[in-house]
């Protein structure tokens, strides 16, 4: 038995189809007790797939308790759609300080990874966590102060990518049970059978790069597809004019260092030009690819947890 695809440090695939994932910064349990202004558990959203997930919960006043319901924001982790966790300790630290500092529910979802459950699963599988929060309101207590008419999705890398497929999903599905009010797209991984400057950019380092890419597109994308799979290239997106006026409100995040950053541009540009009404695109300078799960406490990560709060609180 032989490696035939890896990724080091995260993930090796080897010639019998088997898997093995690696954490690359441990593992942080979920607690119910109160610890840095929030509170956290997990819950079972699909037992049949299965689908899990992690809510957050901001800690009330003791006294008064919480004077408003709470937003929820629903977020889908990254990991080239074939390694991550809600219990990755990056996640777990980011989400529930974001949490606490913007006074929102936050629900962290696992879905399925590829390659054993290629695209489209994990867009169907987040797109349940909708479904999930519609049905659970009135039998979850932590959902008791969640606001089911403020709702953002929101995720970095593929997570970023998924964003936007669940959100077309629930325009074009009439009985979701939740409104949606915006996208906090952070980092997003796409890709087209087209390159871009970067990704035909000479040198070692991008030409590793762009192989790391390619294999999680092969290891993602449904067998006999490439890179033009409209999960991968977002240009292949069947929406109608109607069903683009509908499109919630977006703000992109890019960082300055990131090898995906014209996909993030591009990406932006592409939702403005099908005339989505409010799309935003903001820069993090000197900053890399994820850092806000490398590096949950930086000074640029509470930046972006600021500027997600501020986004949240104008939507």
């Amino acid at each position: 038995m032989s490696i035939v695809e890896e990724a080091p440090g995260y993930l090796q695939v080897f010639s019998d189809g088997s898997v093995k994932r690696f954490v690359p910064a441990g593992i942080a349990p979920a607690s119910p007790k109160p610890s840095n202004g929030y509170k956290s558990k997990d819950v079972i959203i699909d037992s049949t797939k299965p689908v899990t997930g992690r809510l957050f919960l901001p800690c009330s006043d003791p006294t008064t308790g919480f004077s408003s319901k709470l937003p929820v924001v629903v977020y889908f982790h990254g990991g080239g759609f074939c390694c991550g966790s809600t219990t990755w300790t990056g996640y777990h630290n980011f989400l529930g300080d974001f949490s606490a500092a913007s006074q929102s529910i936050v629900l962290s979802v696992d879905y399925r990874l590829a390659p054993e459950y290629r695209l489209p699963i994990a867009y169907e599988d987040c797109y349940s966590s909708l479904d999930w929060l519609g049905h659970s309101v009135g039998s979850e207590p932590w959902l008791e102060q969640a606001d089911l008419s403020r709702v953002f999705l929101s995720g970095e890398s593929a997570g970023g990518n998924i964003v936007h497929h669940v959100a077309v999903k629930a325009i074009q599905n009439n009985t979701c049970h939740v409104r949606i009010n915006g996208l906090l797209v952070i980092h997003p991984y796409y890709g087209s059978e087209k390159r871009t400057e970067k990704e035909m950019a000479e040198g070692a380092a991008a030409a590793e790069t762009v192989a790391l890419s390619d294999m999680f597109w092969r290891l993602t994308i449904p067998e006999g597809s490439n890179r033009d799979y409209y999960g991968c290239n977002f240009e292949k997106a069947e929406l109608s004019g109607v069903e683009w006026s509908r499109f919630p409100a977006v703000v992109v995040f890019v960082a300055g260092l990131d090898f995906l950053k014209e996909r993030g541009v591009m990406y932006a540009e592409f939702l403005q030009k099908k005339g989505v009404g409010a799309v935003r695109l903001v820069e993090t300078e000197e900053e890399s690819h994820a850092f806000h799960v490398f590096h949950p406490e930086s000074e640029a990560t509470r930046l972006l947890q600021r500027q997600m709060s501020e986004f949240i609180n104008s939507s």
